[in-house]
This record gives structure tokens, C-alpha cells and sequence, in this order.
């Protein structure tokens, strides 16, 4: 292969998250620079990547024969897994859109899902929904992290499915908001984020004012009086 590419400090964390050896399939490949950095370092023997849009997928196949990686990745126009043949791939990769719309790819076709023996997902939003949403369908997270890059906190996570009926006895709402290995690990992204949060969501509970959505109004404090709660919570961790 020719020269190697070069990945965002995000991407690069989703691409370390992926297990040696396996074939990967890549969902929303974008320009397709993390399947090529996956078969340039030996990561993956195969990729399939998939994108939606023609647009992207076009870039992304002018940069695999840039990069000379023509043999070990095919491309595929693909809304979601549609385009994917069950035993194609042992990785799910997909990153860089929000929490509903990958759940939605998830739950589409789930016998194709349940297909992977890991998955490797970056959700831009809802995140703490997304957790929730993986925790109730029995996957657990084997890993996760958090890139600070340009201003934005990323979370990162791979998961697989356990088979087990999650413990409702528990209450896992700390969890699903932060991240449990995230809490446990005592990221120190993580800790930055919490910081972040909690003076985001002091400053809006001061500029609350009474208006004529009384109701409204003190609805929405008393959520953000007990998001607060929980990032204090989790900030004396750290202590």
C-alpha cells in the first residue's frame, strides 16, 4: 500500500477500539479514512465500508486507490445494514452520527446486528438515551473513552452482547449519563466534561425567569436541579 493516512484524534480512538484480526464493517464510512488506517496497520484483513450517500462513498473510493487499498476494502451504498450480508464481518464500526439515528440502524435489522461479535460506537448525541437503549436490548460495555478534541467531548464505546437480563433493581442513571467504565475508570476527560456541565447547567437554572410558562419554567429547573445533582455526584468520585 502507498503512504499511510493520517486519522483525527477521535477516529483514532474508534480504530484502536477494534480487535485485531477481525473483518470489520463500517457504516457511515464518510470518506473512508478509518478503513483504510485498519488495513494499513494490519488492524483488519477485510473492511466493508457502507455510506448512505453517494457523494461520500465517492471520495472515500478515490481515497482507497489513493491509499492503495483497493484489495482489502470493498465499498457499498447502504442505508444503514441493508447492503450487508449476515457473516460478511465480525466488527460493526459506526461513528460520528446521533444516538436516535444509530439506534434506528440497530434495531432495523436485528438479526443482522446480533451478526457482529462486537460493536464499535461513537454517538454524537443522546447519548445517555443510547446507553440505556443498549443496556435494555443485553449488550454491555467490554470498553469506553472520551476524546476532547476542537471543544467537543466524544464519548466512545465497544459493546457485545451478553445475553443477560440487565439488574432493574439497580438504578443505573449515573451510568447511562456519564458511563459506567467511563465512573469507574475515573476518566479525566470525564471529569472535564462534569465540570462543564455542571457550570452550563448552573448558569441556565440563574437565567431562569418567570414568564407565562410558569409551569414550564419550573419544570425545567427542577431537571436541570437534578442533571446537576448527578454531575456533582460523579464529581466527588474524583476526590
Amino acid at each position: 500500500m502507498g503512504r499511510k493516512v493520517e486519522l483525527s484524534k477521535r477516529m483514532q480512538a474508534v480504530a484502536d477500539m477494534v480487535t485485531p484480526g477481525n473483518r470489520v464493517c463500517d457504516v457511515g464510512c464518510d470518506h473512508g479514512y478509518v478503513s483504510i488506517y485498519l488495513v494499513q496497520e494490519g488492524i483488519a484483513p477485510k473492511v466493508l465500508a457502507m455510506d448512505v450517500n453517494k457523494g461520500p462513498l465517492m471520495r472515500a473510493g478515490e481515497h482507497v486507490k489513493r491509499y492503495e487499498a483497493e484489495d482489502y476494502i470493498e465499498l457499498r451504498l447502504s442505508d444503514g445494514l441493508t447492503a450487508y450480508r449476515i457473516g460478511e464481518a465480525d466488527t460493526l464500526l459506526c461513528a460520528g452520527m446521533g444516538g436516535r439515528l444509530m439506534m434506528d440502524i440497530l434495531d432495523r435489522e436485528p438479526d443482522k446486528t446480533k451478526d457482529f461479535g462486537e460493536l464499535i460506537l461513537q454517538p454524537q448525541s443522546d447519548v445517555k438515551l443510547f446507553r440505556k437503549y443498549l443496556r435494555e436490548k443485553g449488550y454491555i460495555i467490554q470498553k469506553e473513552t472520551m476524546i476532547l478534541e476542537e471543544g467537543k467531548y466524544y464519548p466512545m464505546m465497544k459493546v457485545v452482547l451478553s445475553g443477560k437480563v440487565a439488574d432493574e433493581t439497580k438504578d443505573y442513571e449515573l451510568e447511562d449519563l456519564l458511563g459506567p467504565l467511563l465512573l469507574k475508570e475515573l476518566n479525566p476527560v470525564l471529569l472535564q466534561y462534569i465540570q462543564q456541565e455542571m457550570k452550563v447547567k448552573e448558569g441556565i437554572i440563574m437565567s431562569l425567569t418567570e414568564s407565562q410558562n410558569e409551569g414550564k419554567v419550573q419544570q425545567r429547573k427542577q431537571e436541570l436541579k437534578k442533571e446537576l445533582a448527578l454531575l456533582k455526584r460523579a464529581a466527588k468520585m474524583y476526590d
